[in-house]
C-alpha cells in the first residue's frame, strides 16, 4: 500500500468543479474546499459523494473531502502541511486591502509545497468584443507583465520558485495576445517539517458544511471483499482450465489423484504467468478441486492486496472453504452453473 498522504485544498472552490476533477486522481487522500459562499456549498456538496461504483470498485487510498465556510483571508490550522493549494480564478475578486493579505495567509502561513494561482490574461480581452471585466466581480484584470511582477515577487518574498503558463491558446494571428487565462504554479523550495508545521497554533476559523469519506481497501472490510471476490475469480477460471482438460484428454482409469493440465493456448506469457508456474498446480482428488493459496496469491493483484499467505487465509476465514491444513482452496469439481 502506498504510504504518502497527498492533501489538496481549492480556496475559492465555488460549484466544488476541480474539487470534483481532483476525486478520481488514485494518490489523493484528503481534498478541501473553501469559500465564502455558504449556499453554494451547501448545493454542490453531493456532488462529491461517493456513487455505487465507488462502493463496488473501492479506491487503493482513503479519501476524505470536506468543504469549508469561510474566508480564504483567515487562517485555520486545519490547512497547515497541505501538499497543493489551487486558487482558480479567485485574486480577481478581492478589493486591493485583501489582495494585500492574501500572501501572508496561503504563502506565509499555510505554506504548501505547491500553490497553483491562476488568473484572467487581460492582454487576451482585446480579441473579445468588448474590452470589460470579464466577470462583474472582478476587481482587476492583469496583464501578463503585471501578473509576473507580482508572482516573483512573492516567490523571492516566502522562498518560492514560479513557472508561468496558462490555458486557452488565442487564434492564429494574434500569438503575442498570450493565454486567455495566465497561470503561474510556485513550488517551495524547501519542504517544511514536520516540526515546523506542528509549531503553528491557531484556531478552526471554517465552519464544516460538507463532509464525506470513500470506500477504500485500506478498511478490511472492502478489502476483504475484494479479495474474496478475486480469489473466486480465479479459482473458477482454473476449475474450468480443469475441466477442458477432462474433455480433451483421456485420463487413466481408477487414477484417485488428477493433477491440472491444459494444452489449451495463451496467446501472451507475462511475468506473473512465469511466476505462477513456479507455484505448486492445482490438483484434483475424487470430485474436489484444489488451488493451493501460492498459486493463488501468486496472481500480481491479490499478492498487492494480502502481502503473504498467512494474511490471504485470514481474509478467506468463514467465507472460502479451505482443505484441512488450510493450504489450497477447495471447490467441487463441477458445480450446477457449469450445466
Amino acid at each position: 500500500m502506498a504510504e504518502n498522504n497527498i492533501e489538496v485544498a481549492d480556496l475559492g472552490c465555488g460549484d466544488v468543479c476541480l474539487l470534483a476533477i481532483l476525486k478520481y486522481q488514485k494518490c489523493i487522500e484528503e481534498l478541501v474546499g473553501v469559500d465564502i459562499n455558504e449556499g453554494r456549498l451547501k448545493w454542490n456538496g453531493s456532488r462529491l459523494s461517493p456513487c455505487v461504483g465507488d462502493h463496488l470498485d473501492p479506491r487503493e487510498l482513503d479519501l476524505v473531502i470536506t468543504l469549508y465556510h469561510g474566508s480564504v483571508l483567515e487562517k485555520d490550522c486545519r490547512l497547515l502541511g497541505f501538499d497543493l493549494v489551487a486558487c482558480i480564478e479567485l485574486i480577481e475578486h478581492f478589493d486591493s486591502e485583501d489582495l494585500a493579505k492574501f500572501p501572508e495567509v496561503v504563502f506565509g502561513y499555510m505554506s504548501p509545497a505547491l500553490i497553483v494561482i491562476s488568473t484572467p490574461n487581460s492582454d487576451f480581452n482585446s480579441l473579445f468584443p468588448f474590452e470589460v471585466f470579464r466577470d462583474s466581480d472582478h476587481k482587476f484584470e492583469w496583464s501578463r507583465t503585471q501578473f509576473q511582477t507580482w508572482a516573483l515577487d512573492l516567490a523571492n518574498r516566502y522562498n518560492y520558485s514560479v513557472e508561468f503558463t496558462g490555458v486557452g491558446e488565442p487564434p492564429a494571428g494574434s500569438e503575442d495576445v498570450g493565454y486567455c487565462t495566465q497561470i503561474g504554479v510556485f513550488q517551495k523550495k524547501a519542504k517544511a517539517t514536520e516540526s515546523a508545521i506542528s509549531g503553528h497554533h491557531g484556531e478552526h476559523v471554517y465552519e464544516v458544511v460538507y463532509t464525506t469519506s470513500y470506500p477504500s481497501l485500506q478498511q478490511i472490510n472492502y478489502r476483504k471483499r475484494v479479495v474474496i471476490y478475486l480469489v473466486y475469480r480465479e479459482v473458477n477460471r482454473m476449475r474450468r482450465g480443469y475441466q477442458a482438460s477432462l474433455r480433451q484428454h483421456e485420463l487413466e482409469p481408477g487414477d484417485p489423484t488428477r493433477k491440472f493440465s491444459s494444452d489449451l493456448p495463451v496467446p501472451i506469457v507475462t511475468e506473473a504467468d512465469k511466476a505462477m508456474e513456479l507455484t505448486p498446480e492445482p490438483f484434483c482428488i475424487g470430485d474436489k478441486f484444489y488451488i493451493p493459496l501460492e498459486r493463488i496469491i501468486a496472481y500480481p493483484r491479490l499478492g498487492h492486496l494480502c502481502g503473504n499467505i498467512e494474511k490471504l487465509r485470514e481474509l478467506l476465514a468463514d467465507v472460502v472453504e479451505l482443505n484441512c491444513d488450510g493450504s489450497a482452496v477447495k471447490v467441487d469439481v463441477h458445480d450446477c452453473g457449469d450445466y
